[in-house]
């Protein structure tokens, strides 16, 4: 495909790629499309950091709430959303932003998917309730003798298990036979790209500051809401940063104290984790240290492509 302008902006949590993909939008008539794995869901709202609606009122945000708690996602599936929303942009003129901290998804676009047909429904359920009757461990065990390379999966991955023994039963081939397919990019080209990389003390601060902020701004009335819903505990909404944190406190295992503490050490370990990913796998990205930076560099490197063409 062909697009206007297309902006990766990467990095790890609380880094401050919002801010600048906003910037950016505003400053470039774009449109900011999300590339994080749990700002998909609807019931995440003060808990994901999800875009204001003063920011949706200064520039169009796609992708952002699509699904409810009760369904799983996965790339290929936002890789098909997303797909959709660049069309939308290059059609009507638009620069798409593509903002997040979900480094598979930025490579999804890149690399292309490996070409597994659409599971069913009733497929994807019925991998649920075999999961259930048999048990986490029996499961594994199931999967692994029909795809052995599923074996690097701990019987504790329930999503990727699950997502194994669906294919199998759906195409009657295993995971693993479908991803050593080629692939196909989803994307020509990408005009400007950048990961947001503050200093170690710098993200770790603002990391324990939007922690206690989420604590004081609803996250608590939305984690007691989502476990009203009593929904599978295996379900990736039920372990999005902050949910089993507030969970355990208001299951009165710890106290309020102690929950956001737990909070804090867990946004910065999942930072770090982030820090490494795309350290190891977008290692050639031009790095900057904050949103103004980015906002810069993402500008330099349009101008270097547009003096090209």
């Amino acid at each position: 495909m062909k697009t206007p302008g297309l902006i990766f902006i990467a990095g790890p949590t609380a880094s401050g790629k919002s801010a600048a993909a906003l910037s950016l939008a505003r400053a470039l008539d774009g449109e900011v499309v999300n590339a994080d794995a749990m700002q998909v869901y609807g019931d995440l709202n003060v808990i994901t950091a999800r875009p204001t609606a003063d920011d949706r009122d200064q520039a169009p945000h796609h992708l952002y709430g699509v699904i409810q708690g009760f369904e799983r996602f996965s790339a290929g599936r936002w890789a098909r959303l997303a797909k959709q929303v660049l069309y939308q942009c290059d059609a009507h003129g638009k620069v798409a932003l593509v903002c997040g901290g979900t480094g598979l998804y930025f490579r999804a676009l890149e690399e292309g998917l490996s070409p597994i047909p659409d599971i069913p429904q009733e497929t994807r359920a019925a991998a649920e309730a075999r999961r259930r009757e048999v048990g986490p461990e029996a499961f594994r065990e199931e999967v692994v003798a029909r795809d052995p390379a599923m074996a690097r999966l701990p019987a504790g991955d329930a999503q990727r298990l699950m997502r194994a023994w669906e294919v199998l039963e759906a195409t009657g081939k295993p995971l693993s036979w479908h991803q050593a397919q080629p692939r196909v990019p989803l994307i020509d080209k990408v005009d400007a790209r950048i990961v947001i990389e503050p200093p170690r003390d710098v993200l770790y601060a603002r990391c324990d500051a939007r922690a206690a902020a989420m604590m004081a701004e609803g996250a608590v009335e939305e984690v007691r809401a989502l476990l009203e819903r009593d929904l599978d505990p295996d379900l990736p909404v039920m372990k999005a940063l902050g949910v089993p944190e507030i969970a355990a406190m208001l299951h009165s295992e710890i106290d309020e104290q102690g929950a956001l503490e737990m909070l804090q050490q867990n946004t910065r370990r999942f930072a770090k984790r982030q820090l490494t990913w795309f350290r190891n796998q977008a290692s050639d990205w031009p790095r900057a240290e904050n949103a103004k930076e980015a906002e810069s560099r993402i500008l330099e490197q349009l101008r270097a492509f547009s003096a090209k063409v």
